[in-house]
Formats: structure tokens, sequence, C-alpha cells
């Protein structure tokens, strides 16, 4: 049924939203390690982890991209003597992945020190192992605590992702530059763009709604019980 721009236009659409769902689970994990190690009490952690996290949020975002696309096979070089291209997309997914941990690593370390110590404590006392504990107990708490920051960076990383479109890839935003330029339709192109980056927004913004109500009621039901234990002592 589509053909020609409106065919190139939906590919570029789900390219995008392939680099900004990959840079966001790949942020994700990035961020918990960027938090812990903040929080860490050995300096050798806790000192490079502030370092990079403040460096990252210090540059613009399109200097950390193009420093990546272009730093990185350059970096490889280096250390092991064969040149190595790194493809636009996997450059745009590393650096769009350490732009929003660099700001979700705050988000989860305030949430994280939200967590009552008293959970952790009773994780040590049932005799589970530290790393469990922060799994099972601490992690789960502290992301309903971080949940509503980390949907705000996950619309600043879902516009950032126009920024690849410098390095190469062929996103929706660039797909609509080529398309308007191409038809000298501006206004029609652009605006399909922007229709489509606002549906990507209503959807994934419903989605956190859902999981967010999910966690509410979770936290509804472990105190309703709490209450319970509370009055039958």
């Amino acid at each position: 049924m589509l053909s020609g721009y409106s065919l190139a236009l939906v590919n570029a659409s789900w390219l995008t939203i392939q680099l900004a769902f990959s840079s966001l689970a790949v942020g994700l994990l990035l961020a918990v390690l960027f938090a812990g190690g903040e929080m860490s009490r050995l300096r050798l952690i806790s000192w490079p982890t502030t370092a990079l996290v403040t460096i990252i949020r210090g540059l613009p975002e399109l200097l950390v991209v193009l420093f990546i696309f272009f730093g990185s096979s350059q970096v490889i070089f280096y250390i092991t003597g064969d040149y190595v291209e790194i493809s636009p997309f996997l450059s745009g997914v590393i650096a769009l992945s350490l732009i929003f941990a660099s700001y979700a690593a705050q988000s989860l370390r305030g949430a994280l020190k939200a967590v009552p110590k008293g959970q952790k404590e009773a994780g040590n006392a049932l005799g589970l192992s530290k790393s469990r504990v922060f799994i099972r107990i601490v992690l789960p708490q502290a992301i309903r605590h971080a949940l509503p920051g980390l949907t705000n960076q996950w619309l600043v990383l879902l516009k950032d992702t126009a920024l690849v479109s410098l390095i190469g890839v062929t996103d929706l935003l660039k797909q609509a530059q080529l398309t308007s330029a191409a038809t000298h339709q501006s206004f029609t192109w652009y605006a399909t763009a922007a229709m489509v980056y606002l549906v990507i927004t209503l959807i994934t913004q419903r989605v956190v709604k859902v999981i967010n109500n999910k966690y509410q009621l979770q936290e509804n039901t472990i105190s309703i019980n709490n209450n319970k234990t509370g009055a039958k002592a």
C-alpha cells in the first residue's frame, strides 16, 4: 500500500524506534552501573565513575555523538593497532546510551537512597547475598521512585535520536529532510515526522502509566497486608 517517499518515511520511523529502544535498554543498564559506581565506598570506583558522568553531562549531546563516531575507531586503533570501522547506527546507540545513562543515574541514585535501610537489613537477616538483596528487594522499589524521572529522560532520548542524522543514519528526521528537499513540500513532511514522534511519545507514556499503576497497586497491597499483620499483633 505504501511506496516511494511514504515507504521511505515508514522505514526511517522504524529505524528511529530501533535506535531509541536499543539506546534505552543499554542506557538503563549503564545507569544502574553508574549509580552503583557513584555510591560505591571505594574511591577507585566512585571517583572515575563520577568524573565520567560529569564529563558526559557537561558536554553538548551533539559533541558526544560526534566524538563517539569519529573517536571510537581512533581509540581502538591506538589500543589494538587495527582500524575497526564502527557503524553509524552502533555509534549512535553508544552515544545516546551514555547520554541517557549519565542523567538517569542521578534519578536512580536518588531513588536508591529513598528505599528504607530496613529493607536491606531484612534481606540480610534472611540470609540473602548483597547482590540478591539489591536485585530482588532494593531495585524494584527504587524503580517506582525513579519512574517519573526516567520517563522524562526517555522523552529527551527519543528527541535526541535526531542527532544521529549528522553521522549518516537515515532516521525519521533525516528522511523527512531528504523528502522535503526532493518534493519541495517541507511543511507536509516535517509535519508528518512530528506526528510520528508524537504518536511514539503518547504510546510510551501510556505504557509507563500502566507500569506505574502496577507498582502502585503492589505498594497498596503490601501496605494493607502490613496493617493487617500489625492489627493481629
